[in-house]
């Protein structure tokens, strides 16, 4: 993951905005956790209106008043703001665990390029080893709330066991993965009941009820 940002600073959004200029350092803050990449602009309406709900995601999953044990989770601000003002102001009453880029980095631009992100708000899901998990981040915050990172999680595993799709399945692209495997888990479910849908419901996104 650390090899992402290599040769580049992270900073922490805290009070002394703190610099992880070196490898060791940014490896120390991204090893072994699920990475958020957050493409966002204060200046975007509907950044706007999806901030609080990652704001609420990200706290209670990170922080103790909330979880006995904070997740293996981390988040970099990828700022698409059009000027450093603009970036410092909507930075202002963010978390303090998150990390953004200089906004003198080009790498904040180049890595909407590298991710195709086409519109904002964005977040793109890292596996700990820099793999994309999905690209549909924002939406999945949106519809399941903090319940979508254990799906990350369980996708995560199973992509690590090299675990290969069903052939009807396999073509999909990275963004639709969970939604591929919130699938493949349903089915398993149905069969081992006989062929009933999971919790009794008529349907597929019934019974599964959205989650895996």
């Amino acid at each position: 993951m650390a090899s992402l940002f290599s040769g580049r600073i992270l900073i922490c959004n805290n009070n002394d905005q703190d610099e992880l200029d070196t490898e060791a350092e940014v490896s120390r803050r991204l090893e072994n956790r699920l990475v958020l990449l957050f493409f966002g602009a204060g200046a975007c309406p509907q950044c706007q209106a999806f901030v609080p709900i990652l704001k609420d995601f990200f706290v209670r999953l990170t922080d103790e008043f909330y979880v006995l044990r904070a997740a293996q989770l981390a988040l970099v601000y990828v700022s698409q703001d059009s000027t450093e003002e603009q970036q410092d102001l909507f930075l202002k009453d963010m978390p303090k665990k998150w990390l953004f880029l200089p906004f003198e980095d080009e790498l904040r631009r180049d890595l909407g390029r590298q991710f195709s992100v086409e519109r904002l708000p964005a977040v793109v899901v890292l596996k700990p080893d820099g793999d994309v998990l999905t690209r549909d981040g924002a939406d999945e915050i949106q519809r399941l709330g903090t319940a979508c990172f254990a799906n990350w999680q369980e996708a995560a595993e199973v992509l690590d066991r090299n675990f290969q799709l069903p052939e009807d399945l396999e073509d999909q692209e990275p963004r639709s993965l969970t939604e591929c495997l919130r699938r493949r888990k349903y089915r398993v479910e149905k069969a081992a009941r006989g062929g009933r849908d999971p919790g009794g419901g008529g349907g597929e996104e019934g019974g599964a009820g959205g989650l895996f």
